[in-house]
Formats: C-alpha cells, sequence, structure tokens
C-alpha cells in the first residue's frame, strides 16, 4: 500500500479503532489519585446516554467476564464506568481508608476526575456502604442510587433490630476520635454517644446473650477486627472494621433484593446449616421491611429465589428495573 493510501486508511479507521478499544471489552483505564499515594483503576466502557458507574462488590475485578455481560447490555442506553475499589489490585492497597465514607470519597474523586455530572450509581453488594454513604451525605451529587443485593444493615442500620458489628464499630471509632477532639466536635460526639450509639450496642449485646441462652443451634460469631492498633493489616477485618452506621438516603433510590435467596448448590442439609440459612433470609426480609420503613420514597423490588450475584442470574429483570427507574429521574 502506497505511503497516501496508508495514511487515508488510518484516517478513516481511526474513529472505529478508538470505539473498539472503548468495547464493554476492552474499557479505557485510568488511574485516579483520591489522596497521597493511593490511585483507584478507573474504567470507561462507553455507550451512550446518561453516565452510570457499576461498583462491583467485594473481590469481584471491575472488569470480570460477569461484569462485563451486564455492562454490555447497560451500554444499550447509559455510558457505563466502573472503578476497582482500594485495596484490589491494580488499585492501590493502603492500610488505611477503608471506612464505608472513605470508599465513597474515592468514588466521588473519580466521578470528578472523569467529569462525571451527577450520574447514577448501581452498587453490587458491599458497594451498598459506599451507596448509602453518598446519598446522606452528598445526594445533590448523584442523579439516583441503585442498590443490585446491596441493601444489608450496612447499608442501612436497622434501627429497630440494630446490629453488634455496626454499633460497635461506631462506639469504638467515636471514642477514638474523642480523646483527640476539639471541644467543639466533642459537643457533637458525646451526645451522639450517649443517646444513640452506646444505648444501640448495649440492647444488641443483650438480646445476643438472651438469644445464647435459649439457643440450641449454633450461631453466627459477630466476627471483626480486635480492638487493637497493633494488628497486623487484613483486608477482609480492615472492611469489616470500616462499616458504619447509616439510618437514612435522601437521593432517589432503587433496592432490588433477592428474597428468598436461592440456596447455593453445595448448601448443607444438616438441621443446623438449614437452621442457620433460615435465620439469615429471616433477617434479610426484616432487613428489607426497614429499608422500606426507613427510607419510604425508594422503589423496593423482590425478585424471589436469585442468586446473590442478582445481575447475572436475573439479568433481565434488574435491567428493566434499571430502565424504569432512570426514566424517572430528572434529566
Amino acid at each position: 500500500m502506497r505511503y497516501a493510501a496508508k495514511v487515508a486508511f488510518i484516517l478513516v479507521t481511526a474513529p472505529l479503532l478508538r470505539v473498539e478499544a472503548q468495547s464493554a471489552a476492552n474499557p479505557v483505564r485510568q488511574f485516579v489519585a483520591v489522596e497521597p499515594g493511593v490511585s483507584i483503576e478507573a474504567l470507561d466502557f462507553g455507550g451512550a446516554g446518561r453516565p452510570v458507574i457499576f461498583l462491583t462488590g467485594k473481590g469481584v475485578a471491575a472488569d470480570s467476564r460477569n461484569v462485563i455481560d451486564f455492562v454490555r447490555a447497560l451500554r444499550t442506553n447509559y455510558h457505563v464506568y466502573s472503578m476497582t475499589r482500594r485495596g484490589f489490585p491494580p488499585s492501590s492497597v493502603p492500610r488505611t481508608g477503608y471506612h464505608s465514607d472513605r470508599l465513597a470519597d474515592d468514588v466521588l474523586a473519580v466521578a470528578d476526575s472523569l467529569g462525571l455530572q451527577r450520574p447514577v450509581l448501581i452498587g453490587h453488594s458491599m458497594a451498598g456502604g459506599e451507596l448509602s454513604s453518598i446519598g446522606s451525605r452528598f445526594p445533590s451529587k448523584v442523579a439516583g442510587l441503585i442498590y443490585l443485593d446491596a441493601g444489608y444493615r450496612y447499608a442501612l442500620y436497622d434501627t429497630v433490630i440494630g446490629d453488634f458489628q455496626i454499633a460497635k464499630n461506631e462506639v469504638y471509632r467515636h471514642l477514638s476520635q474523642l480523646l483527640v477532639a476539639p471541644a467543639r466536635d466533642q459537643k457533637v460526639l458525646i451526645p451522639q454517644l450517649l443517646d444513640f450509639e452506646i444505648p444501640a450496642l448495649i440492647k444488641v449485646l443483650e438480646e445476643r446473650r438472651a438469644l445464647l441462652a435459649v439457643s440450641k443451634t449454633a450461631l453466627p460469631t459477630p466476627g471483626g477486627p480486635p480492638l487493637a492498633y497493633e494488628q497486623p493489616f487484613n483486608l477482609d477485618r480492615a472492611l469489616v472494621a470500616g462499616r458504619q452506621w447509616y439510618t437514612h438516603v435522601d437521593a432517589p433510590v432503587l433496592a432490588i433484593y433477592a428474597s428468598p435467596h436461592i440456596p447455593p448448590l453445595n448448601q448443607p442439609t444438616d438441621s443446623v446449616s438449614v437452621a442457620l440459612w433460615q435465620r439469615s433470609e429471616a433477617e434479610m426480609a426484616a432487613q428489607i421491611k426497614a429499608f422500606e420503613r426507613q427510607v419510604p420514597k425508594a422503589r423496593v423490588v423482590r425478585i424471589p429465589n436469585a442468586d446473590h450475584f442478582i445481575y447475572r442470574s436475573n439479568d433481565v429483570d434488574v435491567l428493566r428495573e434499571i430502565r424504569a427507574f432512570v426514566e424517572t429521574l430528572p434529566p
């Protein structure tokens, strides 16, 4: 091919090559510095329409095969982005910064870096904490929040039932802050601890003591980190310790739940395992009611016999609900 013909060929095909590079399977990647020494991988999957950021659950790569299939469907209507949260390579793995508010700040920093104005955030599983953090602190920065089997207690604290881990986290975190806080901040922290958080922790501890006294089956352990700064860094421990207390969400919300969940193929059938599974599903049903009670303007959808990866097991239903919800949002 002559030189002039080669140049013409490149000029004609370059736009096509750019489109291919930004296909669902080949996102455009960049790294966003969210604080000194911490960078977050941001992926631009392309597509046309309203900007959407998809936040995966814990340990799920932002460009995994299952995510790509879902992204490909979303790109029909939206311009889709995703990111890899801190703690998971190729994003940075710092020893700190795993509270839900900090993870949510990372999401907002990525959105700002990409120049996105009020995107819709779609979050699966643990991303529910990040959605609720943004929806309670900065609702004007997003057009809407979509929870995909993500509205657990770390996303919305059930003020009636409570949660041991989250109450413990908040008491511990705020007591630690109280040791170094100026008087101005102590005036806020002390009433918060005395009026809400310490009573909530006492309540769930008393309930657990009563349950242990009468239970004939094994109970799940509360879990979480030991209360010591000297512990070696462990990502799972840091994420559990980072769960926070959210009781309201002010942005428009769609919450899709797998309820009841379909049991996994290898689910044990012994009586103890069955009892634990039934208790877990009952707690999930109560959590859904709490979400409806505490976020009354939210659209809450139950999809029965769905997998926790609901965007994979029930993609048609999920996509239909997403499109119907987004159509109600202001442009």
